[in-house]
């Protein structure tokens, strides 16, 4: 069966340039002008990957804010940025929503298509990981994790995380004491534009949001110039 992806832009022409392109490439596609009509036909069919633009006719974040009501939805949900805003500002902005890419235009629609396979090839080896003999849960002292759920409890509380975060804390959870690079956790996050600072910015709010539970918390080690670890204080 065809994957199905959303396009989310309030161009005519560009939206018909995409989803001509992305039809030609075997997926099944779905378009929207605006970030009203596109939540609505989600709502109904939930695709497997959403191509969204940040200005949405008279909404000048709107992509941002459908990106926040589609996660509500899907947490795990694919979705990329396609936007002609190039700030870093921006950039940051929709990484930090969880998207999994952020592209810029132009764009050269066979540049398109390889990124949305490669993305594919991703969901496909996290639902293959899913599958293995790796535990739905797992319980470092205090720390609870619930894949099933994509939850985290620290000393019986709920953690109020991000998609990304909650993969952060996870990677490192697995293997207590073991350094999880900066390379590593690049690829945990599932995009493609991260640098360092991205990283140590993740861990700053992740870390806080322990605090807020536990003001004593310091099992997440900083590894000075390599990346991070988590320290289960045994």
């Amino acid at each position: 069966m065809a994957r199905k992806v959303a396009i989310v832009e309030d161009d005519f022409d560009q939206r018909e340039n995409y989803a001509d392109a992305l039809q030609q490439s075997g997926y099944e596609v779905a378009t929207y002008a605006n970030r009203k009509e596109a939540l609505e036909g989600m709502r109904k069919n939930m695709p497997d990957l959403a191509i969204l633009d940040i200005m949405l006719e008279n909404e000048m974040d709107g992509g941002f804010d459908l990106c926040r009501d589609l996660r509500a939805l899907s947490p795990t949900l694919p979705i990329i940025f396609l936007t002609a805003r190039d700030t870093d500002i921006d950039r940051v902005s929709g990484l930090r929503l969880d998207a999994w890419d952020y592209l810029t235009k132009p764009l050269n629609m066979q540049f398109l298509s390889v990124r949305i396979n490669s993305l594919f090839r991703i969901v496909d080896s996290l639902g293959q990981t899913a599958n293995d003999d790796k535990p739905d849960q797992v319980v470092v002292n205090e720390l609870e994790i619930d894949e099933d759920s994509m939850s985290i409890r620290w000393k019986s509380q709920e953690l109020s995380l991000t998609l990304t975060e909650f993969w952060l804390i996870e990677s490192m959870a697995r293997h207590p004491g073991h350094v999880k690079t900066y390379e590593n956790m690049m690829q945990v996050t599932r995009q493609s534009y991260v640098e360092r600072n991205t990283i140590n910015g993740y861990i700053r709010r992740i870390r806080n949001k322990f605090k807020e539970i536990d003001p004593e918390f310091k099992h997440i080690q900083t590894v000075f110039g390599v990346g991070y670890k988590w320290n289960s204080g045994e």
